[in-house]
């Protein structure tokens, strides 16, 4: 079985794994490897361990060697180049009269290559910028736009729960986020409480949502009827977590606030249930009075009894059926 460890990176909450080659490293080891960006300097944070088998098609790349005085003398080097690299950006840019915003610059261990990070609400052609950056900096330019998200991730922030937030802690990837979660867990959708620093729907969002959408099936639907111990009720919340559900009980005249725990309730169905179903059921019902008339000899195209056809042909609020409308949720 191969071994690896696993390497992060400044700025980037990823583990990767490479290939020791025979050597040990201890976690913590600032070690020296080779990337498709060329030699860079990470830290060890898993030790050298067996794995059972690697992605198919993935190839490790290897460790080159411990960081030694000149390696750590080096990336101090690439690290002071970053702020001058920004500053040099901003004064071209605003020379060319270009709408750019710079937020964070990065340099590569060896120098040999910068990027910057910028933000613009317009297009942009900056061919002119990155031939004046290169000649300025001796070095390799790439420029690469940054939107909402990424720009938290780049610089961090804190977040409503006063910790970091999630994209910059350790969040490896944004995962799809949507309103029909937030429905699901019962919160406002006020777009103020359900949204990060970056203006989109909070990641923490997905966190519990897998427990939240099973218990959701399970829980009776506010203002729905259910038999209580104490007799007939309606539902007035849930709670969702301790699966308790608050009930108006009917007491003569009038009704008292109780509590339940979801196990000792029963779900009534509705007593009178909407007729006529939805547009499937209507094409169904046409087609067997198509078959009616064939069987009973009437050409099925004859319009003889067009008042049962018109009927069926009205829109769903003037002929009094009920709509299938699916609730597909609302997207990020």
């Amino acid at each position: 079985m191969p071994i690896v460890i696993g390497v992060k990176f400044d700025r980037n909450p990823k583990t990767y794994d490479f290939d020791p080659e025979e050597e040990t490293y201890e976690v913590g080891d600032l070690v020296i490897v080779d990337t498709q960006k060329g030699n860079e300097l990470g830290s060890v944070v898993k030790a050298n361990a067996e794995v059972a088998e690697l992605a198919p098609g993935k190839e490790l790349k290897k460790v080159l060697r411990k960081a030694n005085a000149r390696d750590l003398d080096q990336y101090r080097r690439s690290k002071e180049t970053e702020p001058r690299a920004l500053e040099i950006a901003k004064e071209k840019a605003s020379k060319l009269g270009l709408s750019l915003k710079f937020i964070s610059s990065e340099v590569s261990f060896d120098c040999k290559r910068v990027v910057l990070y910028f933000t613009s609400e317009d297009r942009v052609d900056f061919r002119e910028l990155v031939r004046e950056l290169a000649s300025a900096l001796h070095a390799r330019i790439e420029l690469r736009q940054l939107y909402e998200r990424d720009d938290v991730k780049l610089r961090g922030a804190l977040g409503m729960c006063g910790r970091e937030c999630c994209c910059r802690s350790h969040l490896r990837d944004f995962e799809k986020v949507t309103v029909k979660m937030a429905k699901v867990q019962g919160l406002s959708l006020n777009p103020t409480k359900i949204s990060g620093i970056c203006g989109k729907l909070m990641c923490c969002l997905k966190y519990e949502n897998e427990y939240y959408a099973e218990v959701f099936k399970q829980m009776p639907k506010v203002n729905g009827k259910v038999m209580t111990p104490d007799g007939l009720a309606v539902v007035e919340s849930n709670d969702m977590l301790k699966k308790i559900v608050t009930c108006k009980v009917f007491v003569d005249d009038t009704f008292v606030i109780k509590k339940f725990p979801l196990d000792r309730i029963t779900i009534l169905k509705p007593t009178n249930p909407p007729q006529g179903g939805g547009k499937k059921d209507q094409d169904k019902k046409k087609r067997d009075r198509r078959e009616d008339r064939k069987q009973d000899g009437v050409d099925p195209t004859d319009t003889g009894d067009a008042d049962l056809d018109d009927a069926d042909e009205l829109p769903d609020d003037m002929s009094g059926n009920d709509s299938d409308d699916g609730d597909s949720g609302d997207d990020e």
